[in-house]
């Protein structure tokens, strides 16, 4: 019988990258073709099935079914390359100049494939402890769909010690960053004529109101002394921030409809319930100012997302591996969101370590580096050594 064929990890990543993952379609085809490359190598994997059927996350094991293993995340989603001006085909990997050119090939397919290609060899490998891997989808929109990926493997699998989330961070062991919380804000007013503007309710002008509680709560924050969870971060505060806004008919009705989205990115320390309470609060306040003009408006909020932040552990057992894989020491933590803070919350150890630079994440003509690539094939070398150790 004909062995498997054993691919390179350059080769994986390039048939990941062939994958036109973004975040709105389905991403099931990538997971058909690591589910069948896996089982060719005699790993089986499960799958977690979205709601409503279009999308899984996968996640397997190689090695003893004993407790006190690592998991690799990563996510196979990818932002989209919509109206981006790209010098080759973004979804054919390409290298130039010692980079390797594709959408998601640095956020974050190199260390997908990076993770797959490790688990085919642990399984060759006397590994006292397992190797698993969890691979995830809509990490791009928002992080939420990974809590249940992340329960399925509590349930399932032996309770890894480590997590680490390939998030591309130069290789640099970041033992903390910020969670984000957003809500779709929706207001009805009442429309009336501009020149009779106090017996109608703006829709716009009360959005305005909701919008400077945002500003107000910003310059608070900046003006406070921050506490030491928060003090590492740039800025070393929650922010809260709208970025789009729709509404109005005419310039001479007051609007009728207003909608945005406000978002808050949390510094560990701050809770998403204790801004919701605040938001909710403060929605009250100039909703019932509104119903005192007309009683059928209003302000509705609708969650979006809430992703929770990843906060650095007292002798954490992930850092600590991190640490001694690399051989990095330096203190790093980082203000954008990753599936670390779910699995922290779920009471697993988690650091965020992988190949490339944030920096590349989402542009056009995206790439990582070769010598990154690299230091992600030495990361997993180690890694293997030491679960075997």
């Amino acid at each position: 019988m004909q062995s498997p064929e054993t691919l390179p990890a350059r080769e994986i990543l390039a048939s990941l990258v062939g994958f036109p993952t973004v975040s709105r379609d389905s991403n099931l085809p990538l997971i058909d073709w690591v589910e069948r490359y896996l089982a060719a190598h005699g790993i089986i994997s499960t799958r977690v099935p979205s709601p409503c059927g279009s999308k899984a996350h996968l996640y397997a094991q190689v090695g003893p079914a004993v407790s006190g293993g690592v998991i690799l995340s990563g996510h196979s989603d990818v932002v989209p390359v919509d109206g981006q001006d790209w010098s080759s085909d973004p979804w054919v990997l390409t290298e130039r100049d010692g980079r390797l050119y594709g959408r998601g090939a640095c956020d974050m397919k190199g260390f997908v494939a990076l993770a797959i290609a490790a688990m085919v060899e642990a399984r060759d490998r006397p590994l006292k402890r397992p190797l698993q891997l969890a691979l995830s989808y809509d990490e791009e929109v928002g992080c939420m769909a990974v809590a249940a990926l992340v329960e399925a493997m509590a349930a399932d699998l032996p309770r890894a010690a480590s997590v680490i989330v390939g998030e591309p961070s130069m290789m640099k062991v970041v033992s903390g960053h910020k969670g984000g919380l957003g809500f779709a804000v929706t207001v009805t007013g009442f429309e009336v004529h501009s020149s009779l503007q106090p017996y109608g309710v703006s829709a716009i002008h009360e959005a305005a109101r909701l919008i400077q509680w945002a500003n107000d709560r910003n310059a608070e924050s900046a003006a406070a002394t921050p506490g030491p969870l928060a003090a590492p971060f740039d800025p070393p505060w929650t922010n809260v921030h709208v970025g789009m806004i729709s509404g109005g008919t005419a310039h001479n009705i007051t609007a009728r409809h207003c909608e945005f989205v406000i978002s808050f990115r949390l510094v560990p320390g701050d809770t998403a319930e204790g801004w919701s309470a605040g938001l909710k609060a403060e929605v009250a306040r100039i909703e019932a100012g509104m119903q005192a003009v007309h009683p059928e408006t209003g302000i509705t909020l609708s969650p979006v997302f809430s992703m929770p932040p990843l906060g650095p552990e007292e002798q954490g057992a992930a850092e600590a591996l991190a640490r001694r894989l690399t051989g990095d020491n330096s203190q790093n933590v980082v203000s954008y969101g990753t599936e670390g803070g779910q699995f922290q919350v779920r009471g697993y150890s988690a650091v965020v370590c992988g190949p490339g630079d944030i920096a590349q994440a989402h542009q056009p003509d995206e790439y990582l580096t070769l010598e990154q690539f690299a230091a992600g094939q030495q990361f997993m070398a180690r890694l293997l050594d030491d679960l075997c150790a």
